[in-house]
């Protein structure tokens, strides 16, 4: 299951970065994001939530993955929540602020994966 947390990891930071800078380039052009971009942005946050439940369940086994890790693991929880509540604030200008929401999750996933190990 750590090789799993480890590797899938990148995944939901790829899938993040990559939903956040499509979302950005179609801001840019003042364009209304395409319907296949719902799926590209839910994977994204399906992932990161993958990923707090593996977490989740490693804790459980008693692996202990250092007080920082788990700092971002929790906010990205948080930001994932609070992107649930606001959804409706984030549709208007969707494209400039889902990117941002998401290139920001991307971020926090990237701090978590560098301070793996890490106690405050």
């Amino acid at each position: 299951m750590a090789g799993f947390h480890t590797t899938f990891g990148w995944v939901a930071i790829v899938a993040s970065g990559l939903a956040g800078v499509t979302a950005l380039l179609y801001a840019g052009r003042r364009k209304d994001l395409p319907p296949w971009y719902w799926w590209l942005g839910g994977t994204a946050i399906t992932a990161m939530v993958v990923q707090i439940l593996a977490g989740v369940y490693l804790y459980q086994q008693d692996r202990r993955p250092g007080s920082q890790h788990m700092f971002y693991g929790f906010v990205i929880l948080f930001t994932l929540t609070f992107g649930y509540v606001y959804r409706w604030q984030l549709q208007k200008q969707p494209a400039l602020r889902w990117g941002l929401f998401l290139l920001f999750v991307m971020g926090l996933g990237i701090r978590g994966l560098m301070t793996y190990g890490e106690s405050f």
